[in-house]
């Protein structure tokens, strides 16, 4: 079996990475994968990583989302490159991530995939497909999405920053248009909370399967390190948080007020701060620059006495696996998938946004102290080997279906 993937990068970032695991699955089963991406640069010595996109094409695509509005509707050149390249490969699926990002063009793509023939997968990571610009609405509360997009809230505020035009409601009829068309196309969300969003989208005539993230349980696994004496955090009790970007969506703000109400034990370290960020966060807040090792991570994760996940936009965050792999607690906001790996065993759900019942619940995890060896055991459902298998399964069940009918 041959399988050819689609994103914007390779082997960085948690899609990126989620791509190239599944490439090295596939490759360790037997079968045959190549992944075909707009930017930055693949894993050195990874095999069949092809770069199609360019810096200038990027370049070309921010301006035309910038003052356009017309994201995922530039780049035509990468797009035939693209096309081209699955041509010569010839899959037997192809399996889309993440389309946009500034390197392709949603509509040639899809015109190409409507008559190519070649079975679809496509995983969505967030709900940018079925809106007219935003990746996610819950932080404004906008749906907007339901009746054809249109007075965009946030188009000059969020990803991906149409600052001189609000085009969402053109972008809408034609994503709708596109995306409508292709005969054999499956798609695979990571939560049961973005399934039931695709079923009220123009999304909802495909058939839905959901594959949550895995992670590698040998790498987050408890790692006992040097951080907590580096610190001086011996006598303290660790609340941790992890983010690539450090923003008021992904909770910044209410750990900025846990730091005036927690007792003066805790202490707070937040990982993926930038330098300007950490200049600013108060004492009892410890901010980490990001890093690309998995290991330090891992030590992190060990080393705090509960995992703080104060999201107000995610899907299935794989951090929050990350931690229970690790022996943590988490407690989450209510928000997207973040709650669906989480029960009594291994950590508390609060309602999305109030910070009260957050405090409580960290000061009642102290009382009633959640066992490390539940959170790893709960962390087993999300073996990413056993999550790859199930993409492998539903691609043969996709070619033994399309071979009978």
């Amino acid at each position: 079996m041959k399988v050819l993937q689609i994103n914007t990068v390779c082997g960085s970032g948690s899609v990126g990475r989620i791509a190239t695991d599944l490439m090295l699955t596939l490759k360790e089963e037997g079968h045959d994968c190549e992944i075909l991406y707009g930017r930055r640069k693949a894993p050195e010595g990874l095999e069949g990583a092809v770069r199609v996109g360019s810096n200038l094409s990027m370049a070309q695509h921010v301006l035309a989302t910038f003052f356009k509005g017309e994201h995922g509707f530039a780049s035509e050149k990468v797009t035939e490159r693209m096309i081209a390249c699955i041509n010569e490969y010839q899959p037997d699926v192809i399996q889309l991530h993440n389309i946009h990002g500034f390197y392709l063009n949603v509509e040639m793509l899809f015109n190409y995939l409507k008559v190519a023939g070649i079975p679809v997968v496509w995983t969505l990571h967030d709900c940018w497909s079925f809106t007219g610009h935003c990746a996610y609405f819950d932080y404004a509360g906008c749906d907007r999405w339901k009746e054809g997009c249109g007075n965009c809230p946030q188009h000059r505020t969020a990803y991906p920053y149409a600052i001189f035009k609000d085009n969402s409601r053109e972008n809408y009829k034609r994503k709708e248009k596109a995306f409508t068309k292709v005969p054999n196309l499956t798609i695979v969300t990571p939560s049961q909370w973005l399934a039931d969003l695709v079923g009220q989208s123009f999304l909802k005539k495909y058939p839905v399967k959901v594959i949550p993230n895995g992670i590698d349980r040998e790498v987050f696994s408890p790692m006992e390190g040097r951080f907590r004496r580096k610190y001086g955090l011996q006598e303290k009790k660790v609340l941790l948080g992890v983010a690539n970007i450090w923003e008021k969506r992904k909770g910044l703000d209410v750990f900025l007020e846990l730091a005036d109400r927690l007792p003066e034990k805790y202490q707070i370290v937040l990982v993926g701060v930038s330098d300007r960020q950490s200049k600013k966060l108060p004492e009892k807040i410890l901010g980490i620059p990001r890093t690309g090792k998995p290991s330090e991570l891992a030590q992190w994760y060990t080393l705090a006495d509960l995992y703080v996940n104060p999201t107000y936009e995610d899907n299935f965050p794989t951090t929050n696996l990350e931690a229970l792999s690790c022996g943590t607690p988490v407690i989450t906001f209510a928000t997207g998938g973040s709650p669906e790996a989480i029960d009594a065993s291994c950590g508390k759900v609060v309602p999305k946004g109030d910070v009260d019942a957050l405090l409580a619940a960290i000061l009642d995890m102290e009382e009633s102290p959640v066992l490390k060896e539940s959170c790893i055991l709960k962390s087993r459902q999300y073996d990413k080997e056993e999550r790859f298998r199930e993409y492998i399964k539903l691609y043969e069940d996709i070619l033994e279906a399309d071979k009978q009918g």
